[in-house]
């Protein structure tokens, strides 16, 4: 659906830019759809080519609702490849951690999907320590309460 990658365009990408004041360096965002990541991407492109665009998908043998490794015969249309400056595996162990933490310690009850990109931003935060970096929490965690992942 092109109004996915379009209304990202128009609302969080320049939800973003504003908030940082343009300073955003690096942007990441699980790859399920790939809607968020290419609309934020074609938007702050075009405000400034150096941000590093960083896509999230799952590690081999992991199972992360809401991220995909796309075969390449089966990527959503409205994917922009050139538009991924980077990709970054993660597991689901890491994942659900990293979910859990951000609950623990932000009060964010986010999913696996969040957590898993909560993850790669803070590993491009401990390589580049004076970056900006931007990463969506993409689901909630009411979705796994019956699943495991947090346990009471």
């Amino acid at each position: 659906n092109s109004d996915n990658p379009r209304i990202h365009f128009e609302t969080t990408g320049p939800e973003i830019w504003r908030d940082t004041d343009g300073r955003i360096t690096h942007f990441v965002s699980a790859m399920g759809t790939t809607g968020t990541i290419t609309g934020v991407s074609r938007y702050l492109k075009e405000r400034n080519p150096k941000v590093r665009i960083i896509g999230v998908q799952p590690s081999e043998g992991s199972r992360i609702p809401g991220i995909r490794k796309w075969p390449a015969e089966y990527l959503p249309r409205i994917y922009e490849p050139q538009r991924v400056d980077e990709l970054v595996y993660v597991s689901q162990t890491d994942a659900e951690e990293t979910a859990r933490q951000m609950t623990r310690t932000e009060g964010i009850f986010a999913g696996i999907s969040a957590g898993g990109a909560c993850w790669a931003a803070m590993q491009i935060a401990r390589q580049q320590p004076n970056a900006t970096v931007v990463f969506i929490v993409c689901d909630r965690g009411d979705r796994y309460l019956s699943t495991g992942v947090f346990p009471a």
